[in-house]
């Protein structure tokens, strides 16, 4: 087995390292302070020199402007974004909009490519995904969809509540998940909507446990019959479930990359500290309970590394997502765990210095804790992981 990437990969995620260490994660501070106030600045300014450089949003087909790296380009590319918070942002690789400019070239019309897909990959626009609903809708259930698109002439009308869609307030246009039919299987259709159509309503952003940051704030629509033409129809009616796991498998993976390198570099920082501190006598890395959660750390990085990794070659051998979604399930489940248990890890050993902002893990284990939850909960992955054992659909020794 080869795990090295070929050189002009190898050398692009050099470039991309290099870039994030240098030009980045320096203004981290800068460009959150001047978000929290309303500006971007310094977030556009660093996006000009990616853009300058070659490196802007290299997930995205040469024709769209990126470098047409495929899954496995993006997974090494992204491990180095995602280093620091802003990152992706920065690479204009941030989730929502990566995964929908994806799914576009995939399945959108011409239509819609021009008037959305074109300016969102040039980072014009932004975009969100509406597809979880307040309790009793759909959540980690997607069967429990609540909000309906009914028949209106040749097109459809829509009706129905959304939360948690992440960076709907400044988006310009929604992928909305809606209910067609009572099929539990092909009664879901996903619709292409004007953020400020008609109908649509942003009500809030939800207060949750980590602060707003660029497009990461959680909002909370209504859609009161909201009216959409034939040609808003992404894919084909009924192809909504379908559609939302072609677009989840990749988006799980480029997920997991930027949160391993995030781990990595708390990994990192933690290093730094524990060879300086002395406590008891001794550097706190000489502490063998200190040195048990370093290792810990750094086997569950590896390991998710691989996973993930093995998950990308998957999909580009050709296997199609429902064969990768076990192998993305348990991908997913044990990045998100090892990313909270690193930075929970990270805290301790740096003891009340950790607990204070004067450090950064405190700020990102409020991100990472929805990693958890985000994308499927846990529980949901390791459910899928277990029936395709008892069905034996999994074979762990391939």
């Amino acid at each position: 087995m080869d795990f090295t990437f070929p050189p002009a990969l190898a050398a692009l995620r050099a470039q991309v390292r290099r870039f994030v260490d240098e030009r980045v994660i320096p203004a981290e501070d800068v460009i959150i302070a001047e978000d929290a106030a309303g500006r971007h600045d310094t977030l556009r300014a660093l996006q000009a020199e990616v853009k300058a450089a070659g490196l802007w949003a290299p997930h995205l087909p040469v024709e769209h402007g990126g470098l047409g790296l495929g899954v496995m380009g993006m997974c090494a590319l992204f491990r180095e974004m995602g280093r620091t918070l802003v990152g992706p942002r920065v690479f204009h690789c941030d989730a929502p909009d990566q995964g929908n400019m994806d799914l576009l070239i995939q399945v959108a019309p011409d239509a819609v490519k021009d008037r959305w897909l074109k300016p969102l990959c040039a980072g014009e626009i932004t975009s969100a995904f509406c597809m979880t609903e307040p309790a009793p809708g759909a959540g980690a259930d997607p069967t429990n969809l609540r909000t309906r698109a009914e028949r209106d002439g040749d097109g459809w009308r829509i009706t129905g509540r959304k939360w948690y869609t992440t960076g709907g307030r400044d988006a310009s246009f929604l992928l909305v998940m809606a209910r067609t039919s009572d099929d539990p299987l092909s009664g879901a259709t996903l619709f292409i909507v004007d953020r400020h159509a008609p109908g649509v309503n942003y009500l809030r952003d939800i207060p949750v446990m980590a602060e707003p940051l660029l497009a990461h704030r959680e909002g909370e629509l209504s859609f009161d019959g909201v009216r959409v033409g034939p040609e808003d129809v992404l894919g084909g009616e009924g192809w909504g479930f379908a559609l939302a796991q072609q677009r989840l498998v990749p988006a799980r993976l480029t997920h997991c990359m930027r949160w391993l390198g995030l781990a990595d570099r708390a990994l990192q920082l933690s290093t730094e500290h524990l060879n300086r501190r002395v406590s008891f006598g001794r550097r706190l890395g000489e502490h063998q309970l200190v040195q048990l959660k370093l290792a810990e750390g750094a086997m569950a990085v590896h390991a998710g590394d691989l996973m993930t990794l093995r998950c990308a070659w998957m999909l580009e051998q050709g296997l199609d997502h429902q064969e990768v979604k076990v192998w993305s399930s348990m991908a997913k489940t044990q990045v998100a765990q090892t990313l909270c248990k690193v930075l929970d890890d990270a805290i301790q050993t740096h003891g009340g210095l950790g607990y204070s902002d004067d450090v950064p893990f405190a700020r990102w284990y409020r991100y990472a804790r929805a990693a958890r939850i985000a994308d499927g909960p846990d529980e949901v992955h390791l459910v899928t992981i277990a029936r395709a054992l008892l069905k034996g659909r999994l074979q762990l020794l391939t």
